[in-house]
């Protein structure tokens, strides 16, 4: 039986052929997506499992074929499939070919055609997908890191969560599934019978994404544990646009940063409930999943530093968050753990329908150093804030006297209600310089590396913004 390396570096080998023939590694994981779903319905066809796929949209017509034809084929395939209704029409939302060369595409075809991937273990074949993700979320050309958080902090945040079958759980922002597919894989470990896994399977999860490459990608993650096999839990849609239509009993989510993009619906004239107006993503995000939670529910949202103080609009949702949920733990991450450049941000963790008591601080930034090369988050790197969540038994490690660079650390809802601007953005650790004569040749050059892409990153939202500015003159 085939392993995951042997899959793996069968996989990246095309992939370097297709990206010297200048198709982009996003592109080759989406038509990789549709051509293994493919291949996976015909092999359950054909043991005599009854297939939603047309028969002359099947597989075998596409092996059978060579040159210009394979290609019209395939590209007539997804266009009628993207027009289904089901798990079919969500995996191919809006399915575009983008390897038009015969020659690469038969490649591809050929390769998956070697393996019989419906034999293969469930967790392995969720296990190479991931992979690839997560690799693709590394190549900071394809700007796919922007949609995929660290696997160890995901597995983190559901460890202090500890989803329970017979809950729901809900992703506004869902990007390729990471957090839904981290909670099936805690919960699994409470199947007990039948009923368990067909309510866990299919009636625990809800994920919504505005972007139709991401609701492919995560549909299809999902679908390789098995999770959502006739109707997928997924769906493309803007979840900022509409009120909900139920409230969750969880809510894991890292909402995309910045401002919404041009062109993007008005939120201010969509949501009237919204308890402020902003052109800030991640608080109108805040501001819908507050709205999501049932009374009691557990949310975790993953945000940049700006939520924490931002006057205005975001001074009014703290206030609001504090007086109206209980915002009981903030863990504050440092630089260097996501694929976008020079993100420093915070995960904030409330339940829904009581009133903020204390909030617990973990500062896992100050003196903190990773990177994406050199030094990425482990799973093991945030173990004792793990250790220091637990609810029911809660301890500083902070003292004034004894222990001031103490990581953990609780304030009152008085002394945060009455900090200026009502901001969250709080520090006691005494910051180090970096001593540069210290640092290894790679960590100078991690360095340099990192601060070359945040100021271009800079660059392009500068530019964004310019082409906004621009664009209101000329109205």
């Amino acid at each position: 039986m085939a392993n995951k390396e042997h899959l793996l570096k069968k996989v990246w080998e095309i992939a370097n052929v297709l990206s010297s023939a200048g198709v982009s590694a996003t592109d080759y994981i989406i038509q990789l997506t549709y051509l293994l779903f493919l291949k996976m319905e015909y092999e359950a066809f054909e043991m005599e499992i009854e297939s939603n796929i047309p028969s002359d949209l099947r597989w075998n017509k596409l092996i059978e074929l060579n040159g210009e034809e394979l290609v019209k084929k395939y590209e007539d395939i997804l266009k009628k499939l993207s027009q289904m209704s089901g798990l079919i029409g969500t995996i191919f939302v809006k399915a575009q070919n983008k390897i038009n060369t015969p020659i690469h595409l038969k490649k591809i075809i050929n390769m998956i055609d070697e393996e019989n991937w419906t034999r293969l273990d469930i967790d392995l074949k969720g296990e190479i997908y991931e992979t690839i993700l997560e690799k693709n979320g590394q190549d900071s050309k394809s700007g796919a890191g922007q949609y995929f958080t660290p696997r160890a902090l995901i597995s983190a945040i559901v460890d202090c969560i500890k989803p329970k079958i017979g809950e729901t759980i809900c992703d506004p922002a869902c990007g390729t599934g990471g957090f839904l597919l981290s909670s099936y894989n805690y919960m699994k470990k409470q199947i007990k019978d039948n009923q368990d896994s067909e309510k866990l399977k299919n009636n625990t999860f809800t994920g919504y994404d505005n972007t139709s490459l991401l609701v492919t990608l995560a549909s299809m993650n999902l679908y390789l544990h098995e999770i959502g096999l006739s109707n997928s839990p997924i769906e493309c849609r803007d979840s900022l646009e509409k009120d909900t239509e139920k409230l969750f009993d969880i809510i894991l989510a890292n909402p995309p940063f910045g401002t919404r993009p041009e062109g993007a619906t008005d939120i201010s004239s969509m949501r009237p409930n919204f308890y402020a107006t902003t052109k800030n993503n991640q608080l109108n995000f805040l501001q819908h999943i507050m709205l999501s939670i049932k009374q009691n529910g557990r949310v975790a949202i993953v945000v940049p530093d700006n939520v924490l103080f931002e006057s205005g609009a975001g001074e009014i949702i703290r206030k609001k968050l504090l007086n109206d949920f209980n915002l009981h733990t903030i863990l504050r991450l440092p630089k260097g753990i996501f694929y976008r450049p020079g993100i420093q941000a915070n995960v904030l963790f409330f339940n829904g329908g009581e009133k903020t008591k204390e909030t617990w601080f973990y500062d896992y930034r100050i003196g903190i150093k990773h990177t994406l090369k050199t030094n990425t988050l482990k799973r093991s790197d945030l173990e004792d804030f793990v250790k220091c969540y637990n609810q029911e038994n809660r301890h500083e490690t902070y003292n004034k006297d004894t222990n001031p660079n103490g990581r953990w650390r609780k304030f009152t809802y008085d002394e945060l209600i009455n900090r200026d601007n009502t901001s969250l953005d709080i520090f006691w650790i005494k910051q180090e310089e970096d001593d540069l004569s210290k640092l290894s040749i790679n960590e100078i050059f991690s360095k340099m590396e990192e601060t070359s892409n945040i100021i271009s990153q800079n660059i392009s939202e500068l530019e964004e913004i310019l082409k906004t500015i621009n664009a209101n003159e000329k109205e």
